[in-house]
């Protein structure tokens, strides 16, 4: 979707360049492309059962030894 601004009659170039500025930001264009340029990879499902797998011991070891009173 292209965004166009024409000069118009008596416009100087200042407030030509902030009328675009103003409908791309607006438009949120630029938003969406900052996203697509930083996207993040999906993590695996093997990674995910990993990590997954990893909190969980942490979880009881931290439950372990806050009954043991060590923390």
């Amino acid at each position: 979707m292209p965004l166009k601004v024409k000069k118009q009659n008596r416009e100087s170039t200042q407030s030509l360049v902030r009328r675009f500025s103003q409908k791309m930001r607006k438009s949120g264009i630029l938003l969406e492309a900052r996203k697509k340029q930083f996207k993040r990879r999906k993590k695996s499902p093997q990674l995910k059962k990993r990590t997954a797998l990893r909190r969980e011991k942490l979880r009881e070891r931290y439950e372990k030894l806050k009954k043991l009173g060590k923390l």
